[in-house]
């Protein structure tokens, strides 16, 4: 088995409102941390002042990613592509590991594939 903790369906479904405010959040961050302007901003900032307010701001979306993957791995929930919201739950089926599979958007978890088959391997429940 390559994991600690396995989800049922009821369950994966039952993290999908956590799931999609992670996704929200860790976006909201992404954006905050690669802005154009401010890596500008910091690229002429002071070394020694840690780039003021913009410094603070890339320093604290910094650390709202990493404690969002954190969250994630806590939870043994597998973010495959933040971009997609590509999400897998292990699982157990048919006596097998497998990952339940869902993508932001998607109404319900109604997927699942192999541990190595990836998107491209989906199936229907």
């Amino acid at each position: 088995m390559r994991h600690d903790r396995h989800y049922t369906l009821e369950e994966a479904r039952a993290e999908l409102g956590w799931v999609a405010e992670r996704l929200a959040e860790m976006r909201d961050a992404r954006a905050r941390l690669t802005d154009e302007d401010a890596r500008h901003a910091l690229a002429g900032g002071s070394a020694g002042n840690g780039g003021g307010a913009v410094g603070k701001q890339v320093g604290e979306a910094f650390l709202e990613l990493q404690a969002a993957v954190v969250a994630f791995d806590e939870r043994g929930i597998l973010l495959r592509d933040l971009d997609r919201g590509l999400i897998d739950f292990p699982t157990i089926r048919d006596g097998r590991e497998v990952y339940l599979c869902w993508i932001d958007g998607e109404d319900d978890v109604a997927y699942w594939h192999e541990l190595d088959a990836g998107y491209a391997g989906r199936q229907e429940l």
